[in-house]
């Protein structure tokens, strides 16, 4: 499987001052290009080298022997979905059918945006905050590291990186100041919505 970095939607200044052109250069340009190129040597002439990366992912998870293989290929599927779910101007209402889902399984768009800020805010170290399917319900969660709820046979529609070098440039250690931009000002919940409604049947 020939992996490669996947080129964004918007430039690398689109997201400033919320997400600066510097962040992105160092995030996208050199981190999520350093996962794939370590992903692309782990799997070189072994039987992953033709999985997808949901397949590798899978695989490779809680084998201790392959957890250079699963941290490299799980950031690299985290960071699609990362890149996908952000856009200049973001934020904003949500598509109705993805906040009629949202108000159902949370009580409110702001508990929501609470419960997935706090998610992140309480993940300990790197990691990541998710809102994922699970059997059919709209859920949050929180993972160490590389994980991603992919494992748990969930699936993500929405993930936020909060690995210090999604932020630190910006934000310093402000982690809570980080999470609240990106909910506010950078998610594209149009992409979400589509996201949502493809893996789900209202």
């Amino acid at each position: 499987m020939n992996f490669t970095l996947p080129k964004l939607d918007y430039s690398n200044d689109a997201l400033a001052p919320i997400m600066s052109e510097d962040t992105l250069d160092l995030h996208h340009g050199k981190h999520h290009q350093t996962y794939i190129t370590n992903l692309i040597n782990f799997i070189k002439n072994t039987d992953m080298d033709k999985m997808s990366l949901e397949e590798i992912i899978l695989k490779s998870f809680q084998d201790k022997s392959k957890i250079g293989i699963f941290n490299n290929a799980s950031q690299h599927w985290n960071h699609n979905l990362f890149w996908k779910c952000m856009k200049p101007n973001g934020g904003g209402q949500m598509p109705p059918k993805l906040e009629k889902r949202i108000v159902t399984d949370f009580g409110s768009v702001n508990n929501f945006k609470k419960e997935f800020k706090q998610a992140g805010i309480t993940q300990f170290g790197s990691g990541w905050c998710w809102l994922s399917i699970d059997n059919g319900k709209l859920v949050i969660s929180k993972t160490a590291n590389a994980v991603n709820p992919l494992v748990d046979k969930m699936k993500p529609i929405l993930g936020c990186d909060v690995w210090e070098h999604s932020y630190y440039i910006d934000y310093r250690n402000a982690r809570p100041k980080y999470l609240e931009a990106f909910i506010d000002n950078l998610v594209n919940w149009d992409r979400v919505a589509e996201l949502f409604l493809s893996l789900i049947h209202i």
